[in-house]
């Protein structure tokens, strides 16, 4: 919580655009305590965190990470895709923040439940899934960064040829053929109640990242 909180008091900052030193001067504390504060070196008490919110005009839960959305709230379809508009106030590292924040806590309560199940079939077809997808934008990245190539053993083109989108998919086929092979009873509660009682915070992010690429989804399929 505290690495969190240090890394979303920097980020709001520079989203304000004003200097440490004037932050510090507005929140009442020095520049060299406020310094601490943001690189996670102490940890502030609950007056300063109640001044932060009303400096930055965002709810308790979000600047210490419990939430995704400033409010308090969970973010809608549209605000999450409106944050990548050009003019919107979520751009560069606090965009990518944000999206880093909602797959790390999704992904988190998905092994979290994958871990009660005790299948390492699962967990690790699971984890060979995202792993392929992060290499496949990785690999990208990398390339359009005109860096070398011969870093990866996989040749580029046959990386271009969908070598991770072919993993990715057998990767899916083990993971749903290990879970169809348990029983029902095996299963972990999946309801919303469930969910938020054992993955506080973090079930909402899961809770986002379902909803937004169900709207996502959804959307192609009517567009077809």
């Amino acid at each position: 919580m505290a690495s969190e909180f240090s890394r979303t008091l920097a980020l709001l900052r520079r989203e304000r655009g004003v200097s440490q030193r004037t932050a510090a001067g507005d929140l009442g504390v020095s520049q060299a305590l406020l310094s601490h504060y943001e690189n996670g070196v102490r940890e502030p008490g609950l007056s300063f965190v109640v001044r932060a919110c009303d400096y930055y005009h965002v709810s308790a839960d979000f600047i210490l990470g419990r939430t995704l959305s400033r409010e308090g709230s969970m973010l809608t379809h549209e605000e999450v895709l409106s944050a990548a508009e050009p003019g919107n106030i979520l751009q560069g590292s606090v965009l990518a923040t944000l999206q880093s924040k909602l797959l790390s806590g999704a992904a988190g309560v998905l092994f979290g439940l994958l871990g009660k199940l005790e299948d390492k079939t699962a967990i690790n077809a699971a984890a060979a899934y995202l792993g392929s997808a992060v290499y496949q934008l990785y690999r990208h990245l990398y390339r359009c960064a005109g860096a070398n190539e011969k870093y990866f053993s996989l040749g580029a083109d046959t990386c271009l040829l969908g070598a991770a989108d072919a993993d990715m998919k057998l990767s899916e086929l083990r993971y749903a053929r290990a879970l169809r092979g348990q029983t029902e009873e095996q299963f972990p509660d999946l309801s919303p109640e469930a969910l938020a009682a054992a993955y506080p915070g973090r079930n909402q992010s899961l809770t986002q990242v379902l909803s937004t690429a169900d709207a996502r989804l959804s959307g192609m399929t009517e567009k077809a």
